[in-house]
């Protein structure tokens, strides 16, 4: 996003609307950091500007730069998947489409929420350290496909500096006595991020409609959150329980 000086007034109306601050303003001059602008387009949308100063500049739209948008406006689709915003039906749906099957677990890892953002190379330091431990990355989703093909963990060097908004890591865990260990070895790293970072974990009920996967929490020291919500699918079920 970019705000034409020939038009602005330096009323500051759009300053406010910002999810990541990054509209800046000094006297009457107003200006958008491009460092930090996600591309999300809240500034635009919102209409608060009386002369229509604030638009969306070509660059917005070629890459590495492209990928902003993609991962921080809901309104604009990721190309190779068919899919907005995050680009995951992650894991809300799972009672329908079962991407999560019994005696497996789905770690998700959201980076970024407004009010801060997240880099690529955030997120780089969580997805080295899961490579080396053999665990599996979900493939349909956008974050994987800005990985390097090498296994490393590492994302394509155009994309690393790049600013989003938010992107959600899944991950699989097929084993359930390797949750505590992957746990152990991922909680620690994200307290060293310069972002924020929600963990939700993917599970299924027992036949006795209970959840043991709590217990096994409690026993390391973490605690279920009770706000959390429970997303229930009315759709028919793709798959056998």
């Amino acid at each position: 996003m970019k705000i034409d000086a020939g038009k602005c007034v330096g009323c500051r109306s759009c300053v406010p609307y910002c999810p990541v601050g990054s509209i800046l303003a000094e006297g009457k001059d107003v200006s958008i950091d491009q460092d930090e602008c996600v591309e999300c387009g809240v500034c635009l949308r919102a209409d608060v500007c009386p002369v229509k100063a604030i638009y969306m500049p070509k660059e917005s739209f070629d890459y590495p730069r492209a990928i902003r948008m993609q991962f921080s406006d809901p309104g604009v689709q990721h190309p190779n998947f068919k899919a907005w915003g995050r680009g995951t039906e992650e894991a809300k749906t799972n009672d329908v489409t079962g991407k999560f099957g019994v005696g497996e677990y789905g770690l998700l890892l959201e980076f970024g929420r407004p009010g801060t953002g997240t880099r690529i190379s955030e997120i780089e330091k969580i997805t080295k350290v899961i490579r080396t431990m053999n665990i599996s990355i979900l493939e349909d989703n956008p974050l994987y496909g800005l990985l390097e093909a090498d296994m490393s963990g590492r994302f394509k060097q155009e994309f690393v500096n790049e600013k989003i908004l938010s992107g959600i890591l899944e991950i699989r865990i097929d084993k359930a006595d390797e949750l505590e260990e992957v746990l152990n070895k991922i909680l620690p790293l994200l307290r060293d991020l310069d972002t924020v970072v929600s963990v939700g974990l993917v599970t299924r009920f027992a036949d006795d409609a209970t959840l043991p996967v709590i217990d096994k929490l409690k026993a390391m020291g973490l605690f279920v959150r009770p706000n959390a919500k429970i997303n229930v699918g009315l759709g028919r079920p793709l798959v056998e329980r």
